[in-house]
């Protein structure tokens, strides 16, 4: 049975195409930079936003139609849901997906029967992937919509509360093992505080970083081998985020000795509410060597919320695919679309449309950044730009050997000029050459 009958498989047809349903830039076996572009890319698509989210917002109920859906939570729906899903990711190519906990599975009147539900809805995803050759590119547990995570869950002032996420957090990770995950994701959306009157924020965060710890000696203990990943975003529904940006994550990591376990899954409509472009959080990871996975969306700057929009700026996805490029590519993770349709658009027609789009975006921001490389001239740039220090005193300053008195004798007898120009207008100007 089709759950799509009006959706063909998605195929490549080249720019000139004028098939809504058919990919413009996206050739999946493309080589790029001696790669396919699938292997680049490693698109995946949210379950959460395909097949669990209503497009309801603040001011009316859900729009979406999923006719495949009887609404109820019984085991049986949940299970019909995983073979739609995976009809959606065969037509549209896309080789990986991502889940919740409570996205696949229901939640019931206890702990118990929660995960013996989640066992069971796993058992298909497991028969969906055999079939058709689908992986799980990460898992995680949804520990901040129940109303019991209205205070956080690692963070709760209820210990009862906290015991509950970490049972949770413990089965989703022996379910992300036992699916062949390449990694977990941990995303604080409720570990912060609305306000410091009510708030012991060093007890909460040393309870955050206990409860990681944790997570890592379960990770041991069953032997999965798939990365941890932390998911950085500052506000809401917090006031205030305790993983609020890359910086601050790689800090909490150091600070509590768990440096050497996690690194970050970066997701741009989170950069955006950090006050950081996505390129920055990007490069704060890398830089740092823990730049996992991508979350692919964008927000709207009218907007002051996660608005989790496909991705649809080519310069955005260049920006992106730069520093991914550069790192080397990605290893387990990937470009997840944590992204929802606008509540406009509704009819599952419309699912399809929206991830051709983000596909397509990401295929042509790939090879206008393996142009851009190709090319050469910006990291020429770059590169000249701090050629003072390659110096016999710059290399001793950057290897930590230099003293201010050997500063004091270098100004002495080199007085500072100004520098070169920074070429901002010539250098952006150089990308336009090549989108």
């Amino acid at each position: 049975m089709s759950y799509f009958p009006d959706i063909p498989v998605i195929q490549y047809e080249g720019a000139k195409s004028r098939n809504p349903l058919a990919f413009k830039h996206y050739n999946p076996e493309e080589l790029i930079e001696g790669r396919p572009m699938r292997d680049h890319l490693r698109f995946a698509a949210a379950y959460w936003h395909v097949m669990r989210n209503p497009l309801a917002d603040p001011f009316g109920g859900g729009t979406a139609q999923m006719p495949w859906d009887d609404g109820t939570d019984s085991v049986e729906n949940a299970q019909k849901r995983v073979r739609v899903f995976f009809e959606f990711l065969e037509k549209t190519g896309i080789d990986f997906y991502c889940f919740h906990d409570r996205d696949v599975a229901p939640e019931l009147a206890t702990l118990a029967e929660s995960h013996k539900a989640l066992d069971a809805v796993a058992g298909t995803l497991k028969e969906e992937q055999q079939r058709t050759g689908k992986k799980l590119l990460w898992g995680t547990a949804c520990l901040f919509a129940h109303p019991r995570f209205n205070q956080g869950a690692a963070t709760s002032p209820s210990l009862d509360v906290f015991a509950h996420g970490g049972a949770q957090v413990k089965k989703a990770i022996s379910i992300t093992q036992e699916l062949g995950g390449g990694g977990y994701v941990f995303w604080g959306g409720r570990e912060g505080y609305s306000t410091l009157w009510n708030t012991d924020m060093k007890r909460e965060m040393d309870h955050l970083a206990a409860f990681l710890h944790m997570a890592v000696e379960w990770k041991k203990s069953i032997g999965f081998q798939g990365k941890f990943w932390i998911e950085p975003k500052p506000r809401e529904p917090s006031t205030h985020q305790y993983d609020s940006d890359a910086a601050a994550c790689l800090n909490f990591l150091q600070a509590y000795g768990l440096i050497n376990e996690f690194e970050l899954n970066i997701e741009t409509n989170h950069a955006t509410l950090a006050g950081h472009t996505m390129r920055h959080e990007l490069t704060v990871a890398a830089d740092a060597g823990k730049l996992g996975s991508i979350d692919a969306n964008r927000g709207d700057e009218l907007i002051g919320w996660d608005t989790d929009q496909f991705p649809t700026n080519i310069y955005l996805a260049l920006e992106v695919m730069l520093v991914v490029l550069k790192m080397g590519g990605f290893r387990e993770g990937g470009l997840n679309f944590d992204a929802k349709r606008r509540r406009e658009s509704h009819t599952p027609a419309d699912l399809f449309h929206a991830h051709i789009g983000g596909m397509d975006t990401f295929a042509r921001g790939l090879k206008i950044a393996a142009a851009i490389r190709a090319d050469g001239r910006i990291e020429e740039f770059v590169k000249n730009r701090y050629s003072s220090w390659n110096s016999p005193l710059g290399q001793k300053i950057e290897s930590g050997k230099a003293t201010l008195a050997e500063l004091e004798a270098h100004a002495l007898a080199h007085p500072a000029g100004i520098p070169a120009s920074g070429g901002q207008e010539y250098l952006e100007n150089l990308v336009n050459e090549f989108i």
